[in-house]
């Protein structure tokens, strides 16, 4: 005999656990997302909005990897270089536009087509999660060695020249679109590096909740049970890749818009090993996570730089042993459990609402 499945009476729906929705978004989600931007938008009259302004590039960055890793399941080593050459695209394209607006557009355009390349290759390719995780990691690394190898006025793209291990400086920072001699420094580049932030979390946010987004949960579960389904699950992961690797390559614009300067250390070994730290740290399977990942360790280390006395990446080591062994699930799952555990706390049981009500 086959058992019955028992359903809601269609009269009496069964409420979300997180309170009402709107576009499919938890409205819980919302308020953490107000919160967020108030917290952004206080945070310049605390602390310095330049340091601030590096901290939200590094969010972004963590972001676009959060989105590929946590949400596709697809691990890569590489996205420092789409951070890189989105910075790279952007300085040698606002040299010869004299302007940022269609440099931005180019640079961001070009980080998520070589994305969307190498990923077709892989996963079109069937390359296993080990060997992908080394091609993209290759892929780094010899953007890293061209880079350096740039010196000399014969390493040029029309008037820039790439510079070597010196890098681009001088080139134009982001501007008023339309308004080349309107520079955005300072608090309004924070503001814009804000504002960008909180528009690529809801993106990303977003896609989790449609069809694509559900696809995407369903190949990082299992993708032969998705492909046997039915779904063409290289075209997606390859999607996802795509647009993870323009929201790095987006993350690289604002860098080179906030240092004024870019050399080949955005493509280095550093990099990558930062971003999967803040990854992990933070919380992987989520996106909120790695951007308080981000935040946190970057701040850590712009303190631990001002110093002498501990290396930088020790400590980076060690805290990311002692969050994978004490808080596997990283930092923010464990704050959310601890609150959730308090609410339970102060919750009273069914039990003693009954016994309440008896008195």
């Amino acid at each position: 005999m086959t058992p019955s499945i028992r359903r809601p009476h269609p009269a009496r729906p069964q409420p979300h656990p997180a309170g009402p929705s709107r576009h499919g978004i938890p409205a819980a989600w919302w308020a953490a997302f107000a919160l967020a931007a108030l917290g952004l938008l206080l945070a310049p009259w605390v602390f310095s909005a330049y340091a601030l302004t590096l901290l939200v590039v590094y969010a972004l960055l963590a972001l676009s990897l959060a989105f590929v890793w946590g949400i596709s399941g697809i691990l890569c080593f590489g996205q420092a270089a789409f951070y890189g050459l989105g910075a790279y695209a952007y300085a040698v394209a606002a040299i010869n536009f004299g302007e940022s607006t269609g440099a931005v557009l180019l640079a961001v355009a070009l980080s998520g087509a070589f994305a969307l390349a190498l990923g077709a290759m892989m996963f079109y390719g069937r390359i296993g999660d080990v060997y992908l995780g080394v091609i993209t990691l290759v892929a780094t690394l010899v953007l890293f060695k061209y880079a350096n190898s740039t010196a000399g006025s014969a390493y040029a793209i029309g008037d820039a020249k790439l510079g070597g291990f010196n890098g681009i400086p001088g080139f134009p920072t982001l501007n008023v679109p339309g308004q080349p001699e309107t520079a955005i420094t300072g608090t309004a580049l924070y503001g814009v590096a804000s504002a960008v932030l909180l528009g690529a979390w809801l993106l990303c946010r977003w896609l989790t909740t449609t069809s694509f987004g559900r696809l995407l949960a369903g190949i990082r579960e299992n993708e032969l049970r998705a492909e046997l389904c039915g779904y063409d699950t290289r075209a997606a992961k390859t999607l996802a890749f795509g647009i993870g690797g323009a929201l790095a390559g987006l993350a690289g614009v604002l860098y080179a818009c906030w240092a004024e300067i870019v050399t080949p250390e955005v493509f280095s070994l550093g990099v990558s090993a930062e971003i999967i730290i803040w990854v992990l740290v933070g919380g992987l399977g989520t996106l909120a996570g790695p951007m308080l990942g981000a935040a946190m360790l970057g701040a850590l280390k712009g303190v631990l730089g001002s110093q002498q006395t501990v290396d930088n990446a020790v400590v980076m080591g060690a805290l990311l042993v002692l969050v994978v062994l004490f808080l596997p699930q990283g930092v923010l799952p464990a704050l959310q459990r601890g609150v959730e555990r308090l609410r339970r706390r102060g919750t009273p049981s069914a039990t003693e609402a009954r016994s309440d009500d008896g008195r």
